[in-house]
This record gives structure tokens, sequence and C-alpha cells, in this order.
């Protein structure tokens, strides 16, 4: 019998079960209209789509996997969360898979990814700069500056990046560059709405 590693088991944990994702890197593409994604894998294939449902009182953000099929929904913790945490739920199984936490302040956009049942952070997604971030919340106009983020595991490593980049639309590569401990579709959300929310 075969007893997987730490790593894999923390890993499986925290898989959702209707996607699946291979990659190290991906491309997150914001539509003109509204906060609606796409995620594409290197090879231009649509991994998943995501949009923020209008006229909730409680934010929510389903996701569809590639195929079309419900894969997940994030929702709000609270009503009209500024700061505050959000729930990302299994649309296969309707379990709770993680938490999202922001941290909001003037001077820093960070999200930490936690275990929903401990509390335990499994990773952080921290702005690269913290100009940009007070100057993003100061002044609307700055929100046409790319955010650049790095992604760190629970020990404060390096494990990837999310990198803006100047579109007439928001779009970002979502780079992981070791996910052995970092739930990789938990990242992927976080990067679109993280967009959603700190750009309205």
């Amino acid at each position: 019998m075969v007893t997987p590693s730490t790593a894999e088991a923390a890993q499986s944990k925290y898989d959702i079960s209707t996607v699946t994702l291979y990659d190290d890197q991906y491309e997150v593409k914001q539509s003109l209209v509204r906060n609606k994604y796409v995620v594409t894998d290197r090879s231009g294939n649509t991994v998943l789509r995501g949009k923020q449902k209008l006229f909730k009182l409680k934010e929510e953000f389903p996701f569809l996997n590639g195929d079309d099929e419900d894969a997940f929904t994030v929702k709000a913790g609270g009503i009209l969360d500024i700061a505050g945490s959000y729930t990302l739920i299994d649309a296969g199984t309707d379990e709770e898979i993680v938490v999202l936490d922001e941290e909001w302040s003037l001077f820093v956009e960070n999200w930490t990814i936690r275990d929903p049942d401990t509390g335990e952070p499994l990773a952080t997604i921290k702005s690269k700069s913290k100009p940009l971030a007070a100057l993003r919340h100061l002044v609307s106009v700055a929100n046409l500056v790319p955010n650049k983020y790095e992604i760190v595991d629970a020990d404060g490593n390096h494990v990837g990046d999310i990198d803006g980049q100047f579109s007439l639309r928001d779009s970002y590569t979502v780079q992981i560059d070791d996910a052995s401990t970092v739930p990789k579709e938990a990242v992927i959300a976080t990067a679109c709405i993280l967009d959603a929310l700190e750009n309205k």
C-alpha cells in the first residue's frame, strides 16, 4: 500500500472535484463589460470561466470548468464586504475548500488563503508595490496601472507571481513555481476576485 506524502495529502484536501489544473502558468482576462473572467492554460485552452453575480447582497462569484460544468463558487461571508472573508465552495461536493481573507488598508493589498476548518494559512497573495497599492486606493485612475503580486506559502517562501498586463481589459499572468503546498485553484480564483473587488 502506497502512503501519500504529507504534501500530497495536504494538496488533495484542497482539490476541487470538477477541476484539474496541470500547468504552472495561466492567463486571467476580464471582459470589457462587467466582472467576468476567462482563465486559459499555456495552450490557450479555457480551463475556468467566472463572473460576479449582480444584485446580490452578499457578493458571489460562480465558476465553470473548461467543459462548462459548475466548478466552484466564491461567496462573501458578509453583506457588501469591503474587507472580509470569501469562501470557495466545491460545486460537486458542496464542501468548503478554502477561505480567502483580505487584509484591507490604504497601504497593502494582501489576501490570505486559509483552511476553512482550522483557519490555518496556506498561502498569501501580496502586492509587490506598497506605493502603487496605496495610490490605487486613493486615486481611481491609478487602477489603470496593472498591479503585480507575489504568492508565498505559509512559511513565507516564494511559490509564484500574479503579474498584471497593460490592456484595455484587466489581464493577469498567474505563474505557479511550486504548488506542492498551495491549492492552485484557490490561487486562480483569488486572482479573479481580487481584481473585481479592488477595482469596484
